[in-house]
């Protein structure tokens, strides 16, 4: 088996890699560390993180959403509540936003983001 070159593979630590901005719908909501970029950002595999206090902004995804928490807590707004190892599963065309009292860190697969959800 041949090596893979290094144009074919990205890397980056989760613990410091640089995050970037991101966007739903205009409203800057949280940041995200994705290594494919041929993908809208927050599609696709990739880790999300919140700072303390945040609430997201409500939404739906095209397609089922799973997530693993890494760091940190998260609340839907339906007060479920989500810690470190918790690994969720969201069917698709659910709809919903989350809170975290004290900041989180999220590896998340979603297909794509569906239009906003009403809050």
């Amino acid at each position: 088996m041949k090596p893979i070159p290094a144009e074919d593979r990205r890397v980056a630590n989760i613990h410091k890699a640089a995050f970037e901005p991101f966007f739903s719908d205009g409203v800057e909501d949280g940041e995200v560390l994705q290594l494919n970029t041929d993908r809208a950002p927050g599609t696709g595999f990739h880790v999300y993180r919140m700072p303390p206090g945040m609430t997201t902004q409500a939404h739906s995804h095209v397609g089922h959403e799973e997530f693993l928490i890494l760091e940190g807590d998260l609340t839907d707004h339906d007060g479920t509540r989500y810690g470190p190892g918790d690994l969720v599963w969201l069917r698709d065309g659910s709809s919903h936003s989350s809170y975290t009292e004290n900041g989180c860190l999220i590896a998340v697969y979603a297909d794509e983001f569906g239009p906003p959800a009403e809050d």
